[in-house]
């Protein structure tokens, strides 16, 4: 006679399922992305991601020092600046809003998460692209690379612990690493966005960084539908350096992100994008979905499937919420 086989057993009761979850989440596997305007006296709330704001110094201060409480593990900033042209000078100026919210962080709470910033021109630049444009309008990979290391070494002077290279420009990551160790900013750590997906889910984050894109990224973002380029992009930045790498988008690039823990030698992060996030607040405020309960499960499913740690717009709240 065969006996059956209960899996259920292990379900019965809360405390049987707490004791035999297989993958958990902490507060400090969490990232908390801000928005810093230039010039805001007041936080200016984002339509597309309610909750998320475009802080003010002073909000911003405030909101570091809640999720230094919280016990998240960092911080990513994003400069929204109040001029822009075509090679995103205000990216790499040492008064530039990011540098200056940079400063900040460090001073207010460095010793409590690590500070990284956004090494990209998209929010400096007019034309809204991630780099130098050619005379034909195409970005012109080489002439961004050196925007980047501009931009690399403002964003360490200013106190950076981890610059977030998120261009997809081929070699970023090589020529920022021997840009900074050629400054002496050897401890400053790359986090490579190394499959970085052309993504329609980055909608309310172009509005968050007043974003002036025509057109779309797909020359030097990824192709969707690919899996295999996912692997050998990761690669490459790991040869290059990477200290960590990314996938994103997380949620639709599960597999990508698996691919990429089963063989990167270096962390593997994730960023639940814009998109992500706008998805689920509007399907909660409909009363579709259980908001809690969905915020939970779409974490858990990007650290199932290999994230280190993730970058999330909902960092603070649920590292908050999971502490009561």
């Amino acid at each position: 006679m065969t006996l059956p086989i209960r899996p259920r057993r292990l379900r019965a009761t809360p405390a049987w399922r707490r004791l035999v979850s297989e993958t958990h989440i902490a507060p400090e596997q969490l990232i908390l992305p801000m928005f810093i305007r230039d010039g805001a006296t007041t936080p200016t709330p984002v339509s597309s991601m309610p909750g998320v704001v475009q802080h003010s110094l002073d909000s911003f201060r405030d909101a570091l020092n809640h999720a230094a409480r919280v016990g998240v593990g960092g911080v990513m900033l994003f400069g929204v600046p109040l001029h822009k042209d075509a090679t995103g000078t205000g990216a790499s100026a040492p008064d530039g809003i990011l540098q200056e919210a940079t400063r900040i962080a460090a001073s207010e709470v460095g010793d409590a998460l690590v500070v990284q910033t956004d090494l990209c021109l998209d929010e400096f630049t007019d034309h809204g692209h991630c780099g130098v444009l050619d005379e034909r309008g195409g970005v012109d990979n080489d002439a961004t690379l050196a925007r980047y290391v501009a931009m690399a070494l403002a964003q360490a002077e200013a106190g950076s612990a981890l610059l977030g290279l998120s261009g997809m420009m081929d070699g970023q990551t090589a020529a920022i690493r021997a840009a900074l160790d050629n400054a002496g900013h050897t401890d400053v750590a790359l986090l490579a966005y190394a499959a970085k997906y052309a993504s329609a889910f980055y909608g309310p984050f172009r509005e968050a960084v007043d974003s002036s894109l025509v057109g779309d990224r797909k020359t030097y973002q990824m192709d969707p539908a690919n899996r295999r380029e996912g692997a050998r992009e990761v690669a490459l930045d790991v040869a290059e350096g990477a200290d960590i790498v990314m996938v994103k988008p997380a949620l639709p690039y599960l597999d990508v992100l698996a691919d990429a823990a089963a063989t990167s030698p270096v962390p593997v992060w994730a960023y639940q994008v814009s998109g992500e996030y706008a998805m689920i607040e509007a399907a909660a405020a409909n009363g579709w979905i259980d908001r809690e309960r969905a915020i939970d499960e779409s974490l858990i499913s990007i650290r199932r499937a290999g994230a280190d740690a993730i970058l999330t717009y909902w960092a603070a709240e649920v590292a908050e919420r999971w502490a009561r």
